[in-house]
């Protein structure tokens, strides 16, 4: 427990103050008669002994209600541990191309050749892990695109369900315009200055309903900013009729729509030929698109100022009452024997 209000614990002296602080009443002209043997007399000693114990229990009473007035003023609390804020950040869709050319192995990952779809998966991994305070969503494409993981902040959900992502999983075209209008969808009642797609691919939209630039059309007018990566590599050797020869196993990655989404939509192309180039792409959208401020921590505190408030208001009321009694038993008229 602790007090939110301590300096509130000054007013306790306030009384003292008025006390001593204030002057004293002048001296009325009228005189007084004393009797100093009155009590013997009326032989009332007892009530007076009486009076002077319940003046002094008075005082005390209005002492402990003064302590507790001020104790809620001080506003008493018990306090909890810590607890993490959320973050307000950025609403990201990741769209990741599943076609049968994501299989194609034309990259090298630690000292070995890796499929794309691998490249793809470990450098998205790594930019979801970084991405703390945003709501990550997932989708996935080829003959068709559909949501494998919906906007969420637990990141490591998503990045489970990318990692079960497998080449050709739902056919072996790329719905590239579908899943830009899926993202679309996901998005749209997300707050506008927020709404993210990353859209990665190796080929040319030959499959859906909806084409590229019809989709960026409508994400344009939604506030929606698409970032198009296009992966493959550019020079590839193979074994060929005459021997090695030097490919270009991009040739259908359609590089001018991709480019026309990004710029439509206010986002940007990138080009990712090798992983180090991959992972570099990843940390430009952290820069153009930054990760929330780091998240605010509260303590929950639960208000008990009510205690010391309805107990001071109960000693004033009992206090309130016992006066009234004495005042009517001062009234009552006695037998003189």
């Amino acid at each position: 427990m602790t007090f939110l209000w301590p300096w509130a614990f000054a007013a306790l002296l306030l009384p003292l103050l008025v006390r001593f602080g204030t002057k004293p009443l002048a001296p009325t002209p009228d005189g007084a008669l004393r009797v100093p043997f009155f009590a013997q007399l009326s032989g009332d000693r007892q009530r007076l002994a009486t009076r002077s114990a319940a003046s002094w229990l008075r005082l005390a009473t209005a002492t402990v209600i003064w302590v507790l007035l001020v104790a809620a003023l001080a506003r008493p609390a018990l306090v909890g541990p810590q607890v993490a804020l959320p973050a307000e950040g950025r609403d990201i869709m990741i769209a990741i191309d599943l076609s049968g050319s994501m299989g194609r192995e034309d990259f090298a990952s630690n000292g070995r050749i890796a499929n794309r779809l691998d490249v793809v998966k470990e450098a998205a991994d790594d930019f979801i892990s970084r991405r703390v305070g945003d709501r990550i969503g997932l989708i996935l494409f080829s003959d068709r695109a559909y949501v494998q993981a919906p906007l969420t902040p637990d990141r490591d959900v998503v990045r489970d369900l990318l990692d079960d992502a497998q080449v050709g999983l739902t056919g072996t075209e790329t719905a590239i315009g579908d899943a830009i209008a899926i993202a679309i969808k996901r998005l749209k009642d997300r707050p506008s200055e927020d709404r993210v797609l990353i859209l990665l691919t190796d080929g040319a939209n030959n499959a859906g309903v909806m084409q590229p630039l019809e989709a960026a059309t409508l994400a344009s007018n939604l506030g929606v900013r698409i970032y198009t990566i296009g992966v493959g590599a550019e020079h590839m050797q193979v074994n060929g009729r005459f021997g090695r020869q030097i490919v270009n196993p991009s040739q259908g990655l359609d590089e001018e729509t991709l480019t026309g989404i990004a710029e439509q939509t206010g986002g940007q192309y990138f080009r990712a030929t090798d992983v180090r180039g991959l992972a570099s792409i990843y940390r430009q959208i952290d820069q153009i698109e930054p990760v929330a401020d780091l998240p605010q921590f509260t303590r929950p505190a639960v208000s008990l100022f009510h205690w010391p408030l309805g107990l001071a208001l109960g000693l004033t009321a009992l206090m309130a009452v016992a006066q009234l009694g004495l005042v009517r038993l001062a009234r009552k008229p006695e037998t003189i024997s």
